[in-house]
């Protein structure tokens, strides 16, 4: 070991120590001298976390105004909070968030008109309010509720069954589920998990050889029976759906591990006890295959396959035959639900939501008009229902749900949320496009106070995501608030590698293509600037998770943009991060640096290994979590190493290590301390107060 030392603001100093590891990529020598902050259930790595977390938090505790703006986020958060209703016989069911409650609450009331009671309290499972609940499903009797437990913000989860009608939770427990839903069938349900673990090796346990289950309420877990394995593909996913009838067991299976990153699909006839699984599309490639429901022994499925934008079709099984039922469009298909006999098709226009009815034959019965240009979902429901719920959110709309009423086609506000003292009005959203470095049209949001001054002094927070296929549509933050109120730019880019238009616009941001979401990113930073909206000593980058590795990489690439950036969460290790739990699900995106073309393009961006020496950094806040287990904190961790033994530009370079946490804030007393902290650091070193007065 090589004993060494890094500095923080010039002031504060904790010693540390680098490994003499060095790799072999294909002929290329890799040096990696933080690898031991890999085991970060290790007692040094321990002491480095609770070292780097003494500076973080006494270098916040000495900003005066840290808890002024952690009193305004409560305050603009306390409003109650709801999601669409569910219906399941004359029950519906929702979970609401009074306001500043750690954890949603489930409710369930009898009809429209009844009076909600409370039915499950996950606020009730830890002091902290940090267990939270993962994924649930009420049968399609409304008898009973399965709902998962996750402990810290683990992504790993134990599954209960609670009896809806006495609120009683039954003895069955069900662990090591992950990657997982919950599909009723009759008197059970199918799940997916992972084999136990050896007692006493529970923090190695490998994600490997996905199973699905059968449970019967009642009943120990292990009574549960083996409906699918594959003992020959440990890395593959296997989940399982039902149909609306419970007629069908629908089986997804995928392997991103590969580099694939579209799914085989088959399907069992569960009317047949004897039957087995047959296929719909046999092998893995790289289109998607999503059963929306059944329509007899016909299939309704969502594909891009020879579909870039997306499309529904019908499949036969008995003749194999393919026929369109929604065309693909130029716009990309959002999301597709059926209910009531229809299918609600959701497209997307330069990012915005429009909704549409069709009959399950494919014709266009009407439009659904949304209350403006935002992001719609929802829509989903029974065969039988007469009616649907659909939420609508946009950057200056809270999350609202709307009842549509199918027959008569009529849509009407069914709770409305209020935020005492927020006034809509006094702020404008508007969408620019702006040219990228190879002439790529790229979309960007920007939302401020109305009146603002286009003089270039605006302190501007730009953000993006740029993966994975997920569209960054409009949405509304309470959080966001005190930014605007505090003068503000927001920036929303909508980069490549996302799923904004379609399947084309996702692969020209992933593997070799992935430095094009980079110069988007980049290219709309130049444009606020250029257009005088904000100049680089009052820009903010940040991003979270693949948004994470955005603001590493681009703040690597061009510092000089920046004043402030926070990554949080990111994947910043690109030549080792499939080695990680589950990290290997990223190669379909990524690419993996055991292939030597992908290599060359992972090493030329990863954020540990370009950190350059002798560069004017922007002031930099890291955060992570201790629970983790999607993208390790280890990512985090070597970063800031990487950095603040790098780094001697005389700003902070700071780590922020949340405990009891996962990928992402695991209650709203953390998401509140977390965006505080966030946002005491900006101001503190964009030279500002709250308030709008600068230092």
């Amino acid at each position: 070991m090589v004993l060494g030392t890094f500095y923080l603001s010039g002031q504060n100093r904790i010693e540390t120590h680098k490994d003499a590891q060095v790799d072999d990529y294909h002929g290329t020598s890799v040096a990696d001298p933080y690898r031991w902050l890999e085991d970060d259930r290790s007692p040094a790595v321990a002491e480095w976390v609770k070292a780097e977390n003494s500076v973080t938090f006494s270098y916040l505790a000495k900003i005066p105004f840290r808890q002024q703006i952690r009193d305004r986020l409560a305050q603009l958060a306390d409003y109650p909070k709801y999601t669409r209703c569910v219906r399941r016989g004359d029950r519906y069911f929702f979970e609401k968030n009074e306001g500043l409650q750690n954890q949603s609450v489930w409710y369930v009331q009898k009809g429209l008109d009844g009076q909600p009671e409370l039915l499950l309290d996950p606020n009730q499972f830890s002091k902290d309010g940090t267990t939270r609940l993962g994924a649930t499903a009420i049968s399609r009797n409304g008898q009973y509720l399965a709902y998962g437990v996750s402990t810290g913000g683990s992504d790993w989860s134990d599954v209960h069954v609670l009896e809806v009608a006495n609120r009683k939770v039954l003895p069955e427990t069900l662990k090591w589920v992950k990657v997982s839903g919950l599909a009723w069938a009759k008197d059970g349900f199918y799940y997916s998990r992972y084999p136990a673990p050896e007692v006493g090796h529970e923090l190695s346990t490998k994600n490997e050889f996905h199973t699905v289950y059968f449970h019967k309420v009642g009943t120990p877990q292990t009574e549960d029976a083996v409906v699918f394995e594959d003992k020959a593909n440990p890395r593959r996913f296997h989940t399982l759906a039902t149909t609306d009838d419970e007629r069908f067991a629908i089986l997804t299976v995928s392997d991103r591990s590969t580099g694939k990153k579209g799914n085989a699909l088959w399907f069992r006839d569960l009317a047949k006890p004897a039957g087995s699984f047959q296929s719909i599309v046999s092998e893995i490639g790289d289109d998607d295959f999503r059963v929306l429901e059944n329509i007899g022994d016909k299939f309704l499925i969502a594909t891009n396959s020879k579909a870039p934008n997306s499309k529904v079709v019908l499949f036969d099984p008995a003749t194999g035959h393919w026929s369109d039922v929604l065309p693909e469009k130029p716009e990309p298909l959002e999301s597709v639900t059926t209910a009531g006999g229809k299918i609600f098709a959701m497209y997307m226009k330069d990012v915005a939501t429009h909704a549409y009815v069709y009959s399950e034959a494919g014709h266009l019965e009407n439009e659904i008009k949304l209350p403006g240009l935002g992001n719609a979902s929802g829509f989903g429901g029974l065969r039988d229902d007469k009616a649907v719920f659909y939420t609508f959110t946009s950057f200056s709309d809270p999350p609202t749900i709307f009842r549509y009423d199918i027959a008569t086609r009529m849509t009407t506000p069914f709770r409305v949320p209020t935020i005492p003292g927020y006034d809509p009005a006094k702020y404008e959203s508007k969408q620019v496009f702006y040219p990228s470095k190879d002439g790529t049209r790229i979309p960007m949001f920007l939302v401020y106070k109305k009146g603002l001054k286009q003089d270039g002094n605006n302190p501007t927070w730009i953000t993006g995501y740029g993966g994975f296929n997920i569209t960054s549509s409009p949405s509304f933050s309470s959080f966001r608030l005190f930014l605007l109120e505090n003068g503000f730019v927001l920036a929303s880019v909508n980069l490549r590698g996302g799923g904004e238009y379609g399947e084309t616009w996702h692969e020209a941001g992933t593997k070799l293509k992935k430095q094009n979401v980079f110069d988007d990113f980049i290219a709309g930073a130049e444009w606020l600037i250029a257009n005088h909206y904000t100049k680089p000593d009052k820009l903010v980058a940040n991003g979270t998770s693949n948004g994470g590795l955005l603001i590493g990489a681009v703040v690597n690439q061009r510092p000089d943009l920046f004043r402030v950036a926070i990554p949080q969460a990111g994947v910043m290790d690109m030549l080792r991060y499939q080695k990680f739990t589950i990290g290997w699900n990223w190669i379909a995106d990524y690419g993996s640096s055991d292939n030597a073309e992908e290599f060359k393009a992972l090493y030329a961006y990863s954020p540990i290994h370009n950190v350059r020496a002798g560069v004017d950094y922007p002031a930099v806040l890291i955060t992570t979590a201790d629970h983790d287990d999607r993208v390790v904190p280890a990512h985090s961790f070597k970063y800031a190493m990487a950095m603040q033994s790098t780094v001697k530009s005389g700003r902070p370079v700071l780590i922020r290590i949340e405990t009891n946490s996962g990928h992402g804030a695991s209650s709203m007393g953390k998401m509140l301390d977390i965006t505080s902290d966030l946002y005491t650091f900006t101001f503190f070193n964009l030279g500002l107060t709250p308030g709008g007065s600068t230092k």
